[in-house]
């Protein structure tokens, strides 16, 4: 396998051999299950999906129940499917993945879903600087788009201009950030650096090379 489930459970900070402090965050990563193999011949390309952190039974509808019985499951929340895999290395249907698909030192992307921040105007949205100063009759100003360009040509605003509105909330990819350590026994994964998301939300651990 060449990536896993698993849920962000806060930052924390380590000391490289230097003395270094490096901001670290702290990854519960699996155990997850493989829940189907997908084939080229009958699905049009090959994947293997895996299912992370268990639901319970009556949150459930009733086809995905039929689903993860098939793998000899409980019922699961987040499900993922990753088309990279080592063909030596494949698992199996029904099998259990673990954090020591990764190893200590390598690289890896991260995939996550940023923190909504609700409806925002441009100069937390897009970094601008407002209008100017407060100065030359300008009232309440100092935070305002200014103009739009939009003049008796068009008439209107071109698509994509930079507005206010809805802000995070997105897929967020964080790649080349490297495993500073795993701890098998409580299936935690450790990352240089930080990753998108609050707490408690799901991420997605793929190998990059």
């Amino acid at each position: 396998m060449s990536g896993l489930i698993g849920k962000k459970i806060g930052m924390t900070s380590m000391f490289d051999a230097a003395g270094k402090n490096i901001p670290c965050t702290v990854i519960q990563a699996g155990p997850c299950v493989v829940t189907q193999i997908k084939t080229k011949e009958k699905d049009g390309y090959e994947a293997i999906q895996l299912a992370f952190d268990d639901k319970k039974e009556k949150n459930t509808s009733k086809a995905l129940q039929g689903h993860f019985a098939k793998a000899k499951t409980t019922p699961k929340r987040m499900v993922a499917e990753f088309t990279r895999f080592e063909k030596e290395n494949r698992k199996e249907f029904g099998e259990t993945v673990g954090v020591d698909v990764f190893f200590e030192g390598e690289f890896i992307d991260v995939v996550g879903t940023s923190k909504g921040k609700g409806f925002q105007g441009v100069v937390k949205r897009h970094g601008f600087s407002g209008v100017g100063q407060a100065t030359h009759g300008q009232h309440n100003r100092l935070r305002a788009p200014g103009s739009l360009g939009a003049s008796s040509w068009p008439s209107r605003v071109f698509k994509g201009m930079r507005m206010a509105g809805r802000t995070g909330g997105n897929r967020v990819k964080m790649i080349n950030l490297q495993v500073m350590k795993i701890i098998p026994e409580k299936n935690l994964i450790i990352v240089k650096g930080s990753v998108p998301g609050p707490n408690g939300s799901y991420l997605i651990l793929e190998r990059w090379s």
